[in-house]
């Protein structure tokens, strides 16, 4: 019996066997920057919201990785700033709202187009203001038959993060 698996980030730049789509570039935005008082920040808290738990790992063990070049140390009890990453998707056919992109499907007759967002948002702990917000995107078209490659993903998620973090402040001694 053939499974199709339809996920989150599932086609195109994400190497996906049978798209149409191509190209290998997740798209990133950049939304605040740089309100805060980035030399006192040590620590980060990271939550992940309304994401697949299969995605929710890596996409926040790439995203850590990248946050930790910038010099910062994850801590999830005391931190300096909170990281949220919270999954939005914005379907673009009419008719593909009642199929659901996180679950195995036996079959599926249509096409699934939409685009993927991860929001990034980085809040002060003390001061609860939103100090750096961002988002990294693609646009995917998923027909019948196609599935997600889940290993081939983390890299890309990897160089979105990284290219959108360029623009967060470097600490004046990162410890």
């Amino acid at each position: 019996m053939n499974k199709v698996i339809i996920f989150l980030l599932g086609c195109g730049a994400l190497m996906v066997s049978g798209c149409t789509q191509t190209g290998s570039q997740i798209g990133s935005n950049l939304r605040l920057c740089c309100p805060g008082d980035y030399a006192s920040y040590r620590q980060y808290g990271l939550e992940v919201v309304d994401m697949p738990l299969f995605l929710a790992d890596y996409v926040s063990t790439e995203f850590s990785s990248v946050l930790e070049e910038q010099g910062l140390v994850r801590n999830d009890q005391v931190n300096d700033v909170k990281v949220t990453l919270r999954y939005k998707q914005v379907d673009l056919l009419p008719g593909q709202e009642s199929v659901d992109p996180w679950v195995e499907h036996e079959s599926i007759a249509i096409e699934l187009s939409y685009i993927a967002r991860v929001e990034i948002d980085i809040v002060e702990t003390r001061s609860r203001d939103l100090v750096w917000a961002g988002s990294v995107s693609r646009v995917h078209r998923v027909r019948p038959g196609e599935y997600m490659h889940e290993d081939r993903v983390r890299p890309y998620f990897y160089k979105a993060f990284q290219s959108l973090l360029t623009s967060y402040p470097a600490l004046d001694n990162p410890q």
